[in-house]
């Protein structure tokens, strides 16, 4: 079990990851001794790159940070690794890991984590014939997702070791400031001269004019619709919540605004998971919002707030890409899809303003 093994990523890349050395690196671990074999790329909503093995008799997951790592892909693979081993043992749904190579020596300057496998379908990509054919269950599907939510930001993070994790103080204050500097900051691309958003001023606005005054910090998956998610292949019960790379300690209630803004019932959600929005039968964001209250004890009275935030923050988000792609970093086709994304993200904003 030496050399290299060449696979596809998600990305439709070539990646090569030297088995040898994981192999070294599990038996240190004391994992179960054997051929790694089956190496199969998974697909996906992420940048980082998934690998599906089994050795010794047991399926794993590997993932890593992307062919072309940012500079902080490999302390994003590592905080999101340091959440997942914290959520273990939890009522929350995500994956489970099994080992964290954080040090960036086993594989050279990256660091990456073994996970055990999802037994779910991802309903951005697929839609079983089951969920396909019955409203009932797509509409509790989206329901399941609500309480995974709900239910993560229930919890102590300071309990579960995780005091650290983020900087909520002022995390509400700073988001609309944060956001739109980004949003400057995409002018660094050539060719991209600002945003062209009819809604922008008007929606930052209103978001600084009416920010709550009381919330409570909890943890964040922060990119929670509902192709970051997993759902089992018998019924409409969640299996896990997937890709947390922007997870953080802030207000949960953006998680709910962000189920609710991109919910494929509306247009921009309909672009995220385009099968689940074709079949119908999802609930309205009233049923979210009492769904919601089920599980959490939260103040509701400005999810509008939270909504809007959520849709502000994504539009910025996707603009990126839209910015990148008119610098040739990007292949425009996706550029000028997520730039209409962002369009009508921020034309519901102002609907919900309204």
């Amino acid at each position: 079990m030496t050399g290299s093994i060449d696979t596809r990523s998600a990305a439709s890349e070539w990646q090569a990851i030297d088995v040898g050395a994981v192999g070294t690196w599990m038996d240190s671990e004391g994992l179960p001794p054997g051929e790694i074999t089956g190496l199969t790329p998974i697909g996906g909503g992420t940048q980082n790159i998934m690998l599906r093995f089994t050795r010794g008799g047991r399926d794993y997951v590997l993932r890593r940070p992307p062919k072309h790592p940012r500079p902080v892909s490999n302390n994003v693979l590592r905080r999101e690794a340091r959440l997942l081993e914290a959520l273990s043992g939890t009522d929350v749904r995500a994956p489970r890991v099994v080992a964290v190579s954080a040090d960036e020596t086993v594989l050279p300057g990256l660091a990456f984590y073994l996970m055990d496998p999802i037994d779910g379908f991802n309903p951005g990509t697929d839609l079983p014939e089951l969920h396909a054919g019955d409203a009932a269950v797509r509409h509790a599907m989206s329901l399941s997702a609500v309480e995974g939510i709900a239910r993560l930001g229930a919890l102590d993070h300071t309990a579960l070791g995780l005091a650290d994790f983020g900087k909520p103080d002022g995390f509400l204050e700073r988001q609309v400031q944060r956001w739109l500097h980004e949003l400057d900051g995409y002018r660094a691309n050539e060719g991209y001269i600002g945003p062209n958003i009819p809604e922008l001023e008007r929606v930052s606005s209103w978001l600084e004019a009416n920010r709550p005054e009381h919330w409570r910090p909890g943890i964040m998956h922060g990119d929670c619709h509902l192709a970051n998610m997993m759902f089992r292949f018998d019924g409409p019960e969640l299996a896990a919540m997937v890709d947390w790379e922007m997870s953080t300690i802030g207000d949960p209630l953006l998680d709910l605004g962000w189920q609710i803004a991109t919910s494929p019932a509306g247009i921009a959600g309909a672009a995220v998971s385009p099968k689940l929005a074709a079949a119908g039968g999802l609930p309205t964001a009233s049923e979210m919002i009492e769904h919601y209250a089920r599980f959490s004890d939260r103040d509701l009275s400005s999810i509008t707030w939270y909504t809007v935030l959520a849709g502000f923050k994504l539009g910025i988000i996707l603009e990126g890409t839209y910015a990148r792609a008119i610098a040739g970093k990007a292949p425009k086709a996706t550029g000028d899809h997520l730039h209409g994304i962002t369009l009508q993200l921020f034309a519901d904003a102002a609907a919900l303003i309204d």
